[in-house]
């Protein structure tokens, strides 16, 4: 066979290696979306099998300096709405010396495109939004369907290493929520979800409204 036509019976081969190389890479990256998109699925669903339910917490950790709970107040957490799409999830702050309730803050866990997004919605008790609100970030890789870590762009640039919030439920057991350098937690409460909260969970402020879902400061 004479130079020429062995190349040009090659040409199809090589045709063919190809796209079987480049089938094989999509195929991978497909994989991957679809796992990733399913323990998104799967950490929603965690989420919302206590929905309607309020669980009381505490102050596990938090870093020198900190003055946002002391330790002393009630802490409850509402699942509050829950669909395949978006978890609501209320957090209310009790304190005890006066029974008022701080119900300003709710977390919302949902889905943004492929990916699963946190985001806080924080309100004044006339119900309007407060300066500072609708902050978050997306879910980093994976996770699992007890634990997603979520990064805060502007925070982790500013700090040179990624910055942002973990949230770790196991139904039943325990529900965290912290803030996280590095890959560590330095500020963290917990809810225990062994026993829902009997008394009835103060409303939400500004409840009626929805929030604009325009970012605050970070």
């Amino acid at each position: 066979m004479s130079r020429s036509v062995r190349a040009r019976a090659t040409l199809p081969m090589l045709s063919m290696l190809v796209m079987a190389t480049s089938g094989c890479g999509t195929t991978e990256d497909s994989a991957a979306a679809n796992a990733e998109q399913d323990s998104h699925s799967r950490f929603l669903a965690s989420l919302s099998a206590h929905c309607g339910e309020a669980f009381p917490g505490r102050l596990v950790l938090e870093p020198d300096g900190d003055t946002m709970l002391t330790g002393t107040e009630l802490l409850l957490l509402h699942f509050h709405h829950c669909d395949t799409e978006e978890v609501r999830i209320p957090f209310h702050i009790e304190v005890v010396e006066t029974g008022a309730w701080d119900s300003s803050r709710t977390w919302y866990l949902m889905r943004s495109g492929n990916h699963l997004e946190l985001r806080h919605d924080h309100r004044q008790p006339d119900g309007s939004e407060d300066s500072r609100t609708w902050y978050g970030g997306l879910a980093m890789g994976g996770g699992t369907a007890n634990r997603q870590d979520f990064a805060s762009p502007e925070r982790t640039a500013a700090a040179g290493a990624p910055v942002g919030w973990r949230i770790e439920i196991e139904p039943g057991v325990h529900y965290r929520y912290g803030t996280t350098h590095d890959g560590a937690y330095d500020w963290m409460i917990e809810f225990d979800l062994s026993e829902s909260y009997a008394t009835k969970v103060p409303d939400v402020w500004g409840a009626e409204d929805g929030p604009s879902r325009i970012p605050g400061p970070p």
